[in-house]
């Protein structure tokens, strides 16, 4: 039975990212969820106690996935500019991934003040990683700079969600502005 339920609540935010990715905040509702996983929509509600619930089980699902990305991305690198690089790099080619598009497409005004801290949280998580090389390159303050490095990832990720410039132009001037400044 606990089997069955786990395999339930996996089809469930399996569906959660689809409809997330495919039509936004709206899609995202009980009737589809059971319409996607066959289940009865009073059956949705044994699982989730709502929209709020199923984003916040998405963040505790798949930000630890995109964070071990990251940071095996920067272990591969030998020097803190490579792991800066790597950091940036990974990140924005997570952009494409339905899991993070899924999250995106949900605005943290929707959520419950629980739900936004977790968000916050993992959020943490990932700027932590990149404090160490930034130290390294000699920043004062690299907590500090790491928070303006995830400022330049998150601005990266609004304009390749555009579709404005091609991803791999974005990506090449976010690793610039993390690695040259403004100067290019």
């Amino acid at each position: 039975m606990a089997e069955h339920r786990s395999m339930q609540r996996a089809a469930l935010l399996d569906a959660a990212r689809s409809l997330l990715s495919e039509g936004g905040t709206d899609a995202l509702t009980f009737p589809a969820l059971a319409e996607r996983t066959g289940l009865a929509r009073s059956s949705v509600y044994e699982y989730f106690r709502s929209r709020a619930a199923v984003v916040e089980e998405l963040c505790a699902v798949d930000f630890p996935v995109w964070a071990a990305e990251v940071s095996a991305a920067m272990e591969r690198q030998g020097t803190a500019e490579a792991k800066v690089e790597a950091y940036v790099r990974q990140q924005l080619e997570l952009v494409g991934d339905r899991r993070h598009r899924a999250v995106v497409a949900i605005s943290a005004g929707e959520l419950d003040a629980g739900a936004r801290e977790k968000i916050r949280a993992a959020h943490g998580g990932l700027v932590a990683m990149i404090v160490d090389a930034l130290s390294q390159m000699g920043h004062s303050e690299p907590r500090l700079a790491a928070m303006l490095l995830q400022g330049i990832v998150d601005a990266a990720v609004r304009r390749i969600e555009l579709g404005a410039e091609v991803p791999s132009a974005v990506a090449d001037a976010a690793v610039g502005m993390a690695l040259r400044g403004v100067r290019g």
